[in-house]
């Protein structure tokens, strides 16, 4: 493709080649590392990867760079393991070879493909062996890890870069109330789409003359089936080549779930009825194939007319690269695409704007068995599951893994990882919400104020969806994801999927243990009925 549509593997090469070249464990500022108090920090020095990076200023504080290097950890190690590069994998490297020349540590890295990244690190943990210190991993998995994870000391809670971590991102880090995961990312879906092609007068005419309506940013889900199919097969950035509407995660084993709960949220989470959403509370009953779920996959296979060529099978690096390289209008995910198309040398920058997730013009109401149908939009904000850190409990050097996650986290890191669209790390502090920070980094005023709000106001939300955070989440997620790739590769309808999709749950819960998984599942319930 020759919209900046690149694949991982060539953004990997010269990041892993840098990285790899620089060994942890001296204690010297070679690579580049800033220790003085309120100096510029930059990336630049670690490869021509970082050439156009962004630099931001050393704060001082317990976690700076000023404050790290006067750490002496020589003759200590720290063992990590984190997902493959670049996705949470390549922030964890730079971070690491930065901490280990600060403080002297020896720091392991070791990087694993998401499909094994559960099992490597669940199976030390069963096993009793002390495999590694910290662990970054998808925040949805506390179900399984949090009686591994040790709460994080008092004295990083009270740090002010804590203390300003968002309401929904203190939720997903804690577990009965007691914070066991270092909050290091915030993700949710939303909408992200070309303004400057909602706001051109030529496509709105022409929208109009063969809709009769007007093109405006989608509020439900079937406004956003509407307006892809429209702009697909349509050169409307003017380069000779057709554009298409929507890009998606529909690859089976990347992340397609989220993608599903995205759009069957608001037909299937009523605001007023509590008691749970994927499943009923009460019963343990799953809530997976009722008619708010399968009005959100009717909408997903109906869309696939919108993809792209292979858009079918978009695995999450390709919607970003779709989206964050102009090939597409719109996509909803997490944050990726659009500071994709954000970074300095995007030919689409300051062309987008970002928008709540499209609603729901009805709403299932399983306590009457029947449809509401509100006067707005029915929107359900999802909380999707995001990075997040973890210190484990058999660790013997806990006070360099929470200092290591701390410096990993600190407000000059944090300012610049936001802005490389690949390291996968997004807004989970109050101070990411301003958009004048955004607008000093070159962000058009329109670009920067939709993403503020957008993403600030989902904390707000009454009606939020959040991941089934329970033991055996993985083979709930897995069975969910093989059910809706039947449906979009039409060997099924919706409703039969999702019925075999039911019945998996039922013996997947049984086999758990119906009062395991129910108490685990409270917890998430309590956050989304606002308890």
């Amino acid at each position: 493709m020759n919209r900046n549509v690149r694949t991982w593997a060539a953004l990997l090469v010269p990041v892993a080649l840098v990285l790899a070249a620089c060994s942890s464990g001296s204690n010297d500022s070679a690579g580049g590392v800033t220790r003085g108090p309120s100096e510029e920090v930059s990336y630049a020095s670690y490869g021509d990867a970082y050439a156009t990076a962004p630099t931001s200023t050393d704060v001082p504080g317990a976690c700076s760079y000023e404050a790290t290097d006067k750490k002496d950890y020589s003759g200590k190690t720290l063992n990590i393991v984190t997902h493959a590069v670049p996705v949470i994998g390549e922030p964890t490297d730079l971070h690491a070879k930065q901490f280990g020349e600060l403080t002297g540590a020896t720091v392991n890295v070791v990087h694993v493909p998401f499909g094994e990244l559960f099992q490597k690190i669940l199976t030390p943990f069963q096993t009793g062996q002390n495999a590694y210190d910290v662990l970054f991993y998808p925040s949805l998995w506390i179900g399984d890890f949090n009686q591994y994870l040790e709460p994080v000391p008092q004295k990083y809670l009270d740090l002010p870069a804590m203390k300003d971590v968002t309401r929904n991102y203190v939720d997903v880090a804690s577990w009965q109330g007691k914070m066991i995961q270092y909050p290091m990312d915030g993700d949710r879906h939303y909408l992200k789409f070309r303004a400057d092609v909602f706001d051109d007068p030529k496509w709105q005419a022409d929208y109009k003359a063969a809709t009769g309506k007007d093109l405006v940013i989608p509020a439900t889900w079937d406004d956003y089936n509407s307006v892809a199919t429209f702009f697909t097969g349509k050169d409307w950035d003017g380069n000779g080549e057709p554009n298409y509407g929507s890009a998606e995660v529909t690859k089976r084993d990347d992340l397609m779930f989220s993608a599903f709960i995205s759009r069957a949220a608001p037909y299937a989470k009523n605001p007023n009825v509590k008691g749970g959403f994927f499943f009923d509370l009460k019963t343990m009953k799953p809530l997976i194939n009722t008619p708010g779920f399968v009005k959100g996959l009717d909408l997903f296979t109906a869309a696939q007319k919108a993809f792209p060529p292979n858009g079918s099978n978009f695995g999450l690096g390709d919607e970003i690269f779709s989206f964050g390289g102009g090939q597409t209008l719109m996509s909803y995910s997490w944050d990726d695409a659009f500071i994709q198309a954000q970074q300095s040398d995007s030919a689409i920058r300051n062309k987008v704007a970002a928008a709540p997730l499209p609603g729901g013009s009805q709403v299932w109401n399983r306590l009457t068995n029947s449809w509401d149908k509100p006067a707005t939009p029915n929107l359900a904000p999802y909380i999707t599951w995001g990075w997040t850190s973890a210190v484990s409990k058999q660790s013997e050097n806990k006070d360099i893994a929470f200092d290591f996650l701390c410096f990993f986290s600190n407000e000059a890191n944090h300012a610049i990882d936001l802005q490389i669209g690949r390291f996968g790390v997004n807004p989970y502090r109050n101070a990411d919400f301003v958009a004048a920070s955004w607008e000093a980094q070159g962000w058009a005023p329109n670009t920067a104020s939709t993403y503020v709000a957008t993403l600030s106001g989902m904390d707000s939300s009454q009606n939020r969806v959040f991941d089934l955070r329970v033991p055996g989440v993985g083979e709930f997620m897995s069975s969910l994801a093989n059910g809706v790739a039947e449906a979009l590769a039409k060997q099924k309808t919706s409703q039969q999927a999702l019925d075999g999709v039911a019945a998996e749950w039922t013996k997947i819960v049984n086999k758990i243990g119906v009062d395991k998984v129910r108490e685990a599942y409270a917890s998430v319930v309590a956050l989304e009925d606002n308890a």
